[in-house]
């Protein structure tokens, strides 16, 4: 499938920076589920950045700001040629050991409620995970996809929600992409098995809900000693498909967030992703 992104994300350094920094995670690289045809970034000084892969394997930008003023505006633009391979990536080269992605981070620490009753399993690690993907889904209720589409992606990895509820809604707010890729990774690791936290696109081409909730996403990546790394998508309940573009992986949503800035200002607002099938 191929699939057309457009997304803009802006940030505002404090007033008086002299000397400003953004780290700019925006840019999906090949892999066994998708081909890179044409990516783009845009905002000032992208043209003098470093460029270089993380610890992760991420693509990643630095650009420098000399004394900034108001609002800094990125724009990504690019096409992706992906490929459904029912979340299985594989053993890709290059990558760091599965083992590093069994730390534990303070955005992994789920209750043992989700992930106890696996423990003394007897089923094969696959079966295993997706039953604890089911199990974080019923626990923590998968979102309301009007209400999730529109959440936005802190600095911090984080997504906020807003604060109300409709008649007849329970106080609780619905768990973002976000929360539900967070406590499926920590049940995996809390059961030793490697897991990483993934960003990336979803295009639509779903059920009416799921469409609901295209463009920016979060899901999870799970380790089996003999297919390699898995996707899941505890949001829609799904192995990734073709739909997902994936961009960056890491421990949890601070070593995967989109754009950084030091000294830190008012936030980074993420603008809803334009994402479609060419």
């Amino acid at each position: 499938m191929r699939i057309s992104i457009e997304h803009q994300l802006s940030v505002t350094p404090p007033a008086g920076t002299v000397h400003a920094v953004l780290q700019v995670m925006l840019t999906p690289i090949n892999g066994p589920s998708q081909s890179v045809d044409s990516w783009s970034v845009e905002m000032p000084g992208i043209g003098n950045a470093a460029r270089f892969a993380d610890a992760y394997g991420n693509s990643v930008h630095l650009v420098n700001q000399a004394r900034p003023e108001g609002t800094l505006l990125v724009t990504v633009r690019g096409e992706v040629t992906t490929t459904d391979r029912h979340g299985v990536l594989g053993r890709v080269s290059g990558e760091p050991v599965a083992a590093l992605y069994k730390r534990v981070t303070a955005l992994t620490r789920p209750p043992v409620t989700l992930y106890g009753k696996f423990r003394s399993s007897k089923d094969n690690r696959i079966d295993i995970l997706h039953a604890l993907m089911a199990r974080v889904g019923e626990t923590l209720g998968v979102a309301d996809a009007g209400e999730q589409s529109q959440t936005q992606m802190s600095a911090d990895g984080a997504q906020s929600q807003s604060q109300g509820t409709a008649s007849g809604q329970t106080a609780r707010p619905p768990a973002s992409a976000a929360d539900l890729a967070h406590a499926f990774i920590g049940s995996c690791r809390a059961l030793d098995i490697p897991a990483r936290y993934v960003t990336g696109y979803l295009a639509p081409g779903g059920p009416e809900a799921e469409d609901k909730l295209t463009g920016f996403h979060a899901w999870a990546e799970a380790f089996d000693d003999r297919l390699g790394w898995i996707g899941f998508d505890p949001t829609l309940q799904l192995c990734p498909t073709d739909r997902h573009v994936r961009l960056a992986a890491g421990l949890d949503g601070l070593t995967t967030t989109p754009l950084r800035i030091v000294p830190a200002g008012d936030g980074v607002a993420m603008q809803e992703a334009v994402v479609s099938i060419a």
